[in-house]
């Protein structure tokens, strides 16, 4: 198979609750989430690891400096796209605006996972797909110009995530 092109491939599901194992989160937890992916603005997603602190450890007998890697780090900032109804009120029936309910106060729990292989963003979540998933605490929404669709900026600091998870069956199916 050729390699394919990121357009279109980055498949987000923002979870209600914390994951029972976030190595392994079940189909049926992913068919609870919000799906994201079409909620979000591309042009600055920015969910993924980051560079770990970094540890001096060198033993005695070594001449100049020698560090290992400590704590993770991650990265979780995205860009909501909203939806409003007819009385202009956020259109909670909406992906758009069941995504930005879920994260727009401080202090709220975000549970996100993504998922970006060769299958397209609209296509279901399976069993045996492999994703990464990201734990973070969100800040105040904030505006990011006054162009182009009303949306809102999300920040969360990282709180920790699952790099090499893969969709479980769920429990007893």
């Amino acid at each position: 198979m050729p390699t394919p092109l990121a357009d279109g491939k980055t498949k987000v599901t923002i979870l209600p609750t914390a994951p029972a194992d976030p190595k392994a989160i079940t189909l049926t937890e992913l068919e609870a989430g919000i799906e994201a992916s079409c909620a979000i603005m591309m042009s600055d997603y920015n969910v993924g690891a980051a560079t770990s602190e970094s540890v001096d450890e060198k033993a005695l007998c070594q001449e100049g400096n020698a560090s290992t890697w400590g704590a993770s780090n991650g990265t979780m900032e995205f860009t909501l796209f909203l939806d409003y109804d007819d009385e202009n009120k956020l259109d909670l029936t909406s992906d758009k605006g069941k995504a930005y309910e879920a994260v727009k106060t401080k202090g709220t729990e975000i549970y996100l996972v993504q998922r970006e292989t060769s299958k397209t963003s609209k296509e279901t979540w399976e069993v045996g797909d492999e994703y990464e998933y990201f734990h973070g605490i969100a800040d105040n929404p904030t505006h990011v110009d006054r162009t182009g669709y009303v949306k809102r900026k999300i920040t969360a600091a990282f709180q920790e995530m699952e790099l090499e998870g893969v969709v479980a069956a769920a429990v007893g199916g």
